[in-house]
């Protein structure tokens, strides 16, 4: 059963749509949390006209869970600020205000009480996951680092994690991770070289590769398991991103 509905939520003084899915069988179940909530399961709600295609993925997964997708901001800047969890000074984002933190609160005081007082949810930890994209998929990171006494699983999807990577990875020297703590990022060959196809193999020291090698050896020095997933010919958009669905969703889930 696929859900839409408004959500005013009191940290960003702000409605932000929720598009969820819920199966259609009896039980509790756990509960994967998106940014990007529009781009998840219908192409005619997806910013460019296409989804990653998660009803259908999870209509033929033997897994069951809930899925919860919470739409960004539309206008101008402000998707950027409220994913955004550390001022940065480096390029597009220069100036931006960072309202990540805001966003975080919104989902972890707001959102997930609502969603665990409203749907039959697993609430523990060990049942919560999140994941995004781009932007999203830094939020994501972010939040599996600052909020992992309530989240255990992130999916970073070509995360746009170098514009504040150095205090991403200061937080993550400054806090403990649970073992259990698994993550998944990917980035794509064709994405960050100027549209020229760059496979990794012959570029290890490639800017996205080191951000994201980098972020996941600190979870897995801290115990924790992480995925690293390098899409060759991949792209940053969302039919791609589709691609990674099976691969995300079976490691932090069925592992």
């Amino acid at each position: 059963m696929l859900l839409k509905q408004d959500f005013w939520f009191h940290h960003l003084n702000a409605n932000r749509p929720l598009h969820i899915r819920v199966p259609d069988v009896p039980g509790r179940f756990p509960v994967m949390y998106f940014f990007d909530g529009h781009n998840l399961f219908r192409d005619e709600d997806a910013t460019y006209g296409k989804s990653w295609g998660l009803d259908a993925f999870c209509a033929g997964w033997d897994k069951q869970m809930i899925i919860v997708g919470m739409e960004c901001a539309h206008e101008g800047n402000l998707r950027l600020s409220e994913y955004l969890p550390y001022g940065s000074g480096y390029g597009w984002l220069r100036g931006i205000q960072p309202l990540g933190e805001q966003t975080m609160q919104a989902l972890i005081c707001e959102l997930k009480p609502y969603i665990d007082a409203t749907f039959p949810t697993i609430p523990f930890r060990e049942c919560t996951g999140i994941g995004g994209s781009s932007m999203g998929g830094l939020m994501a990171a972010y939040a599996l680092v600052r909020y992992n006494r309530y989240i255990s699983k992130a999916a970073c999807i070509s995360p746009s994690l170098g514009s504040v990577s150095g205090k991403l990875w200061h937080e993550m020297n400054e806090t403990a991770l649970s073992p259990d703590t698994r993550a998944f990022f990917s980035w794509g060959t064709m994405e960050g070289y100027g549209g020229v196809e760059n496979p990794w193999e012959e570029d290890r020291r490639s800017w996205l590769y080191r951000t994201n090698r980098t972020t996941a050896n600190k979870i897995i020095a801290r115990g924790g398991a992480a995925e690293l997933y390098c899409q060759i010919g991949g792209r940053h958009c969302e039919a791609d991103w589709e691609k990674q669905v099976p691969l995300f969703m079976p490691f932090l889930w069925q592992a």
